[in-house]
């Protein structure tokens, strides 16, 4: 009887054995959705405290908020390991509400979001695009709105039109966290959580500084601003004005010229081009918009031209690696911005303090440092093409 005990413990142990293996293998086998959904779980069982990136420059940040508020350092910003558990504990959703998606910067500040998300268990229900359309905005509120989540991060297309949704979601206790700028009549701490951005007017100036050093300090530029009310990119421009004007006198700006939308660059930098054949380089607000501007400067047929700009961008990296036009640029951080926005919205869940206005410090990329500042920005090495460009 014993001896029939024994074997027929050593088949149950066996057959726990294959059943485990069994198990792994079709979890692996399972598709990508399963599999992405299991690395969320081992992440967020895991997860310590989050930070930003201790690594990032500790530069004076010089932007104000957009009540003129006083910025706080990103890199102040931390949730506890209870604090997460704590977090997580509560099974919260959120909602991401762009104005626009599908560049760089837009797609880094989603997986900041997402991947800080995941390790505070909190479950992301919908990403929207508003394509740079008010009206598209205004919608998507109401559909994210339908799926009742905790929480919404999001950046308004327009302060004004888009003002009356986002006040909708926090009437309706949504706790509310904004990117860059705030619609007009919200207050921080009663309607919203707090606004994230990079150091715009640093970023402002970083492009000054490297416009100044690659013309000698002196010339005659343009100006490609964005023609809307939106403050961060105001402040850019006014910086990078500012310290041209104040700083570097041989430097004239000659003419300036608005955009609309992040595809008017070329067509306004020709017509700069067209009227000043003179001009020795360009200032434009952000890198999609730069884009156009190297294309209208290589068929004006620039070759002694600078250009810079805002944004780590891939097309303008390539082109500061490879000694194109591009000669350097203020970038923002935005994967470490969407950690922050997802940090701010731990502390409104724990009804934790949260500062009116945070802000990640400005970073200065040129071809010396594009491959370190590419891995600071985003994360991650940089693509091939990059790293190839910058031998």
């Amino acid at each position: 009887m014993k001896k029939l005990l024994s074997i027929f413990t050593m088949i149950l142990f066996i057959t726990s054995i294959v059943l485990v293996g069994c198990g792994k293998d079709s979890t692996t086998s399972s598709g990508s959705k399963e599999t992405e959904n299991t690395t969320t779980e081992e992440t967020t069982a895991s997860s310590g405290p989050i930070t930003i990136n201790q690594e990032i420059p500790d530069h004076e940040i010089l932007s104000k908020g957009p009540s003129g508020e006083a910025a706080v350092s990103a890199k102040t910003l931390k949730l506890t390991e209870e604090e997460v558990q704590k977090i997580k504990e509560g099974k919260y959703t959120a909602a991401i509400v762009m104005h626009y998606a599908g560049n760089d910067w837009a797609t880094a500040q989603i997986d900041g979001l997402k991947a800080t998300f995941a390790k505070m268990g909190i479950k992301v229900v919908a990403v929207t695009d508003a394509q740079f359309k008010a009206e598209k905005q205004v919608s998507d509120i109401e559909t994210v709105l339908a799926k009742k989540p905790d929480i919404i991060v999001g950046i308004p297309v327009d302060p004004v039109s888009t003002a009356s949704a986002f006040k909708k979601a926090a009437d309706a206790g949504v706790k509310v966290v904004f990117m860059d700028n705030k619609p007009n009549g919200l207050e921080a701490g009663k309607d919203y959580v707090s606004v994230v951005s990079a150091d715009n007017y640093g970023n402002g100036v970083q492009a000054a500084e490297v416009m100044a050093k690659q013309l000698g300090e002196k010339g005659k530029i343009g100006v490609i601003y964005h023609d809307a009310d939106y403050f961060v990119t105001k402040q850019r421009t006014e910086a990078f004005e500012k310290t041209i004007k104040e700083k570097y006198p041989k430097i004239k700006i000659v003419e300036r010229g608005g955009i609309i939308g992040p595809n008017d660059g070329e067509k306004v930098a020709s017509g700069m081009l067209t009227k000043n054949r003179d001009l020795d380089g360009m200032f434009v607000v952000w890198d999609v918009p730069a884009e156009g501007a190297l294309a209208a400067a290589r068929t004006a047929g620039k070759k002694d031209f600078v250009i810079t700009t805002i944004d780590l961008g891939t097309n303008v990296a390539l082109d500061i690696a490879s000694n194109g036009l591009i000669k350097g640029l203020g970038a923002q951080l935005p994967y470490d911005q969407g950690i922050s926005e997802a940090v701010l919205a731990g502390y409104s869940l724990l009804g934790k303090e949260a500062p009116a206005y945070v802000a990640v410090p400005a970073l200065n990329v040129t071809k010396e440092n594009v491959l370190d500042a590419w891995k600071l920005v985003y994360h991650q090495e940089a693509p091939k093409s990059i790293k190839g460009a910058a031998k």
